[in-house]
């Protein structure tokens, strides 16, 4: 198999998602969140393309508008979590090991709490979720592997001998970090972030599966899930299979693309 075929395809599908996502407004515009009580979990139709939920808002209003949401939340935490590690695992690869050790064994401390006790803590700090919140709560709670991964590579190349030309000049952290560090581990630098992008909407869908997500009536992919309860109890099968089909669909794609660059 070649291990350097490019994902067109999930490239070309996920694009695709996001594009429609990205337009929600013109594709379908309209308040997500309004109600309709004369059409009560309605099938999929012409007037309704995939149907409606058990408050009548229309479903194809709330996968785009909420998808959007979910694909920002995202994005966001993936970013914060991508500096969090990149920082916190560079630093460790390049310390003396009686540094190193001290930081994983804090990492390790870490992830011994439970992520949800963890999530739900850092939640009633920041108050009410909204997507900034919810942002910074999945984008802390989630860098540990990560940062051990960088840390991990960081302890392949720190003997280098540009590396330890830079110490000997005394370069700062930083200054290696940026100029020597990342250069070499963009490729799984890269993969961290697509595949923690994933990541984070599978868990934004969780929380809000689990109550703790955007407030309620917010739409999001999370928020649709969380609508299988009702979907179980009235036989409305749009209710979860057609949102589960756009998550479902973002996260392998996105999957996809993650691995695509972790070989190369």
């Amino acid at each position: 198999m070649d291990k350097t075929k490019k994902p067109f395809v999930s490239t070309a599908v996920l694009a695709g998602i996001v594009l429609v996502c990205v337009l929600a407004d013109i594709i379908a515009p309209g308040d997500a969140a309004r109600m309709d009580f004369d059409a009560l979990l309605k099938a999929p139709s012409i007037a309704h393309l995939f149907g409606t939920d058990p408050l009548g808002r229309d479903l194809f209003k709330m996968i785009l508008h909420g998808g959007r949401v979910s694909l920002v939340i995202g994005l966001f935490s993936s970013v914060i979590t991508a500096f969090i590690a990149l920082f916190y695992g560079a630093l460790a690869g390049l310390a003396p090991k009686w540094l190193d050790n001290l930081l994983m064994r804090f990492t390790d401390l870490i992830m011994s709490v439970p992520s949800i006790l963890f999530t739900v803590s850092i939640l009633a700090v920041l108050g009410k979720p909204n997507v900034l919140s919810l942002s910074v709560v999945i984008g802390v709670t989630s860098w540990m592997n990560i940062a051990k991964i960088v840390r991990a590579q960081v302890r392949q190349i720190h003997k280098s001998e540009y590396i330890l030309s830079a110490k000997l000049m005394g370069a700062k952290f930083l200054y290696m970090l940026r100029q020597h560090l990342l250069p070499n581990i963009m490729p799984s630098i890269m993969f961290m972030l697509i595949f923690n992008v994933s990541q984070a909407i599978a868990a934004e869908a969780t929380l809000s599966f689990l109550g703790l997500g955007m407030p309620p009536g917010t739409a999001t992919w999370g928020f649709l899930m969380s609508l299988s309860q009702d979907a179980l109890l009235t036989n409305s099968w749009w209710l979860v299979v057609i949102p589960s089909l756009f998550l479902i669909t973002t996260l392998v794609c996105m999957t996809n693309i993650g691995e695509y660059f972790r070989r190369k």
